[in-house]
């Protein structure tokens, strides 16, 4: 298939992963770490996958301004520009409008794929498959794409997407022959559910986990941004090719913080969501990285790190690859286990609900040590 010259990818890279303690921090997130066991991180596993189908070039990479440094090392081969460093967290809707601005004044007829930098994708090629399917139709079509995943639990930690029967989609979608049946208009848009609706969810067949992947053309976004959220679109949409950082700190400082699925695609009414043929997490809590990882005869997942179980199963393992230590580890069920250099946890995977509670009282010991 040929290349759609005018693609370009946006990957939001400024999450603090906080619910990856300890391994993952604020001073070294999620999508800097090599989460999966690979050999590379959230990050570069992003960026290597939507390369396949969209020129390194035309990637753009939004981050925090204490980050900046860390994905230039990551991705020596962006240019500077390429590496968008926001100066305080406004949630995802400033974000994609400030990487749109910097993306319209070199092609205003962009088409843009919104995706996070820390989820796992399984089936690459069906991946690639779906992306070019939902770029191919917003060429021919005003509408935004998003792609919803199949659940397969009731999930709280995930958003939902309420779809409509593919029928209505195919009727409206004027154009040539059979519409596919993989795209459905979307009805509403929930996020983290408590577990009661997420059941209910799930046994009426009529949602999709959100995935988090949006893709339009750039004058269907700067519109929904103009209708939705006028004053985003405002200030970031009016920026120079040339802006100064104390003039984008002066806008960040005075942007609302508002998510782009809360400010426009809960609004609006030419949003379709594609099912998404691979497999899908946004790898959120420990407990979902063990639900996707590769796991021995006796349930354990062991992703990093020399370790050597004995009467243990059901536990994720997740240690620092040093090759000159051992982890041995015996009489575990249902356990996560994850070390950082100077923190190790050891946690029944049911209670890792407790985890701000745990990284709270480090945190306050270290400050109490310090004085």
């Amino acid at each position: 298939m040929t290349q759609n010259k005018h693609l370009w990818c946006v990957i939001m890279a400024g999450g603090i992963g906080s619910r990856f303690w300890p391994v993952s921090n604020p001073d070294c997130p999620k999508q800097f770490i090599d989460v999966m066991g690979t050999g590379n991180t959230m990050l570069q596993m992003t960026v290597e996958r939507f390369s396949r189908i969209c020129p390194k070039e035309r990637i753009v990479i939004v981050t925090g301004d204490a980050y900046a440094d860390r994905v230039r090392e990551l991705l020596p081969d962006l240019e500077s520009w390429q590496i968008l460093a926001e100066p305080l967290r406004r949630n995802t809707a400033p974000c994609i409008a400030y990487a749109a601005s910097v993306i319209a004044h070199r092609d205003p007829n962009a088409t843009i794929v919104v995706t996070p930098s820390d989820h796992a994708v399984f089936r690459r090629e069906r991946f690639l498959a779906d992306i070019r399917q939902a770029v191919a139709t917003v060429a021919d079509h005003d509408w935004i794409i998003t792609l919803g995943a199949l659940p397969t639990r009731p999930d709280t930690s995930y958003g939902y997407i309420q779809f409509r029967e593919p029928s209505t989609s195919r009727q409206k979608h004027a154009g040539a022959g059979e519409q596919p049946d993989n795209l459905f208009e979307v009805v509403t848009f929930t996020e983290k559910p408590p577990l009661e609706m997420a059941r209910n969810f799930i046994a009426s067949g009529e949602f999709f986990w959100n995935a988090g992947i949006f893709v339009w053309t750039l004058p269907v976004l700067r519109k929904a941004y103009e209708t939705y959220l006028p004053a985003i679109a405002d200030t970031f949409f009016n920026l120079s090719s040339d802006t100064s950082r104390e003039e984008l700190e002066n806008v960040y400082s005075h942007c609302e913080a508002i998510s782009v699925d809360n400010g426009i695609m809960e609004h609006a009414s030419n949003v379709h969501v594609l099912a998404a043929s691979f497999g899908w997490s946004d790898v959120e809590t420990w407990d979902s990285l063990y639900e996707v990882s590769r796991h021995d005869r006796n349930g354990n997942a062991v992703l990093c790190g020399n370790v050597f179980t004995y009467d243990t199963k059901n536990t994720l393992v997740v240690m620092p690859n040093d090759r000159t230590k051992n982890v041995v580890l015996e009489g575990l069920d249902g356990y996560i286990v994850a070390a950082s250099r100077d923190t190790l946890l050891v946690c029944r995977r049911k209670n890792e609900d407790q985890l701000f509670r745990f990284a709270s009282d480090v945190e306050l010991k270290k400050l109490i040590d310090k004085k």
